[in-house]
């Protein structure tokens, strides 16, 4: 059994890299960028206006202007303004040569037809300054970065409408177990509903990788021999839940190593799934996870997430906040760290929520962070400052 910091560095060394291909800006969302982005203009690519008001020399505010001509955004300018000028613009419009400035609307009055005054103290210039945001050939977006609408935003706004990403990671899902029955049947006496692989598909999914199910398999070697071989053969990464503790039909570790998998540890110091399996072939990487769905859930996030994210050239940090405890935390056995679902309660602090191990799926469906307690650990008093991953 090994600790599970040991377990992460492991899964991450084993880590090969996909290959890169090009998307469109609009299929980018969510993909790893596999070059770096420069700029092929400056932003913003002109003096713009930051409002709707007049463009002026600030000179002659103390004076009544004459309005010779109105600036839409997107119309260049036919004009320029001269002493005691000025042009009405919107929002974006490029400034006329000659102003200095851009006075709000809410601060003019017109005395006259085709003439405004000033009615303010004092005025910014309200101009956005050509190149001020981005220069052309600026570093705009790095390889390795994980695309957000921000980062969409960026993409169109300096033309790179086909960006180089990493390829989707293939991963194939395997549920494990004779019990096992899918959602739409009525399980029958010492049957269950198939939640981890519906679970571990969403999961992919919302990561950004490609999930492919391969259905249930029986506790046999026969079964879980049919599964794992097409999925070994069309996968990046293979998930099988089920099998992998020590009872008599948990045959998963065994038809591994049958099938080439060279397993690299077998049980991790965690709470829950500590019989966690992973290992390498020549055709993918492989973990066996435990058949209990929040044990299913936590080993995907904090151990599967981590690896396909490297594969794609991205290197993962879990979003996490530091807040008090809100309640004192205890525990028996502390041989393994153990991961627990809390809350944000109103008064910015964490709670555990109700759990009843690692059965208990809808305690997670309810946590907004997962709370990691040491090895050795057995106590960890209310208002104590603590690291909660969110979730």
């Amino acid at each position: 059994m090994i600790p599970f910091e040991e377990a992460l560095a492991t899964v991450l060394a084993a880590a090969p890299p996909v290959e890169a291909e090009t998307a469109g800006v609009l299929s980018a969302l969510g993909r790893v960028l596999a070059q770096d982005v420069a700029s092929d203009i400056d932003m913003p690519p002109f003096d713009k206006s930051a409002m709707d008001g007049y463009a002026c020399r600030r000179a002659d505010l103390g004076g009544e202007l004459t309005v010779i001509e109105t600036i839409a955004a997107g119309a260049p300018p036919a004009k320029a303004v001269r002493q005691a000028q000025c042009s009405k613009i919107m929002t974006g419009a490029m400034v006329p040569d000659g102003a200095d400035c851009v006075v709000m609307v809410e601060y003019t009055q017109s005395p006259a037809e085709g003439k405004v005054r000033f009615t303010g103290g004092e005025t910014a210039d309200n101009i956005c300054r050509m190149g001020e945001d981005i220069e052309a050939g600026d570093l705009v977006l790095r390889k390795g970065e994980l695309i957000t609408p921000a980062h969409v935003a960026v993409l169109a706004t300096v033309g790179c409408v086909r960006p180089e990403v990493a390829r989707r990671v293939q991963i194939g899902i395997i549920t494990t177990g004779d019990e096992i029955v899918d959602p739409e049947e009525t399980p029958r006496t010492s049957q269950i509903r198939n939640s981890n692989g519906y679970q571990l598909h969403a999961q992919v999914k919302l990561m950004g990788a490609v999930p492919r199910y391969y259905g249930v398999a029986a506790d046999t070697e026969e079964s879980l021999n049919a599964a794992l071989g097409p999925a070994l053969s069309e996968c990046d990464i293979v998930m099988l839940s089920g099998g992998v503790s020590m009872g008599d039909f948990d045959l998963v570790p065994g038809v591994l190593k049958a099938n080439g998998v060279d397993l690299l540890f077998e049980k991790i110091a965690v709470k829950p799934g500590k019989p966690t399996v992973f290992g390498t072939s020549d055709k993918a990487l492989v973990f066996g996870l435990p058949g209990n769905p929040v044990s299913t859930f936590i080993q995907f996030e904090t151990l599967v997430k981590p690896l396909v994210y490297r594969m794609m050239g991205h290197e993962f940090k879990p979003k996490s906040i530091l807040m008090p405890l809100g309640e004192t935390v205890t525990r028996r056995n502390t041989a393994r760290m153990s991961w627990l679902p809390v809350v944000f309660t109103e008064a910015s602090s964490a709670v555990c929520v109700e759990y009843h191990g690692s059965a208990h799926s809808g305690a997670i469906c309810r946590a907004d962070g997962l709370l990691a307690v040491p090895i050795g650990v057995s106590e960890i008093e209310k208002g104590t400052i603590v690291r909660v991953r969110h979730l």
